[in-house]
């Protein structure tokens, strides 16, 4: 994939869903993944002629894992003159040391969040952009279903009602291929996760079930996505408030 596709498909996600207003201000969640970096490269890229003329700065959260660099993406940010803060927590230590979670990621992913939306309003960001893409949109809705019993997945838009940062999610038309394709062929900084749960979650689960059934039905994952877009789960509560 070109950063021209690239491109394409993230400004498609922020116009189809009103994600960022004339002069808004975003901050990029960067864990260090491919995904994440992607989605920093394309907006930086994109604020350039869209006609919101918006901002984009960048936050990592630290969650305090040893060996973690930030150097790398720090210098890579710099080329792309992207303002970039470091936010050092110890949320390691709390879910896996300390809480012990059966379940790390779902707190580990409430933790980071709520650093990523105080520091964003602290950078004078009111938005802060998640490089989710349409494969996370489409396991989301499968844990909710197979795990909760709810007909269910994130959302392009949400607004955090303690900080007032607007949650965004410009990656939703892109599939994790396109984005590995995007890394192979683009250098970028990629970190290795030092999560002690990394490919080991539900959400592996939900893309090991997703692969055994696309054996005999290549286009589930576009079947499914067709069907959350149908059954109105993106709009039906774009504007909500949510704590957090």
């Amino acid at each position: 994939m070109t950063l021209q596709k690239l491109l394409s498909a993230t400004r498609k996600g922020v116009d189809d869903f009103h994600m960022i207003p004339p002069g808004a201000c975003v901050a990029v969640g960067v864990s260090g993944g491919k995904d994440s970096l992607a989605l920093v490269t394309a907006l930086a890229a994109l604020a350039k002629f869209h006609p919101s003329r918006f901002t984009v700065k960048a936050i990592t959260v630290d969650l305090g894992f040893p060996g973690a660099d930030f150097d790398p993406i720090a210098r890579y940010l710099e080329g792309l003159s992207v303002p970039y803060r470091v936010e050092k927590t110890a949320i390691g230590q709390v879910v896996f040391q300390e809480r012990k979670e059966d379940n790390p990621c779902s707190l580990c992913a409430k933790m980071k969040r709520g650093v990523l939306c105080s520091a964003a309003r602290e950078m004078g960001c009111t938005h802060l952009a998640l490089a989710h893409h349409k494969d996370d949109l489409i396991d989301t809705f499968l844990l909710n279903l197979f795990y909760a019993g709810r007909i269910d997945t994130f959302l392009p838009v949400t607004r955090m009602d303690r900080t007032g940062v607007t949650v965004i999610r410009p990656f939703l038309y892109l599939e994790e291929k396109e984005l590995v394709y995007f890394a192979n062929k683009n250098p970028m900084p990629v970190c290795p996760s030092g999560c002690p749960a990394d490919k080991h979650t539900c959400r592996e689960k939900m893309k090991t079930l997703l692969k055994t059934l696309a054996a005999d039905n290549p286009d589930i994952k576009a079947k499914l996505f067709g069907a959350v877009l149908r059954a109105g789960l993106l709009h039906r509560r774009e504007n909500d408030t949510i704590r957090l």
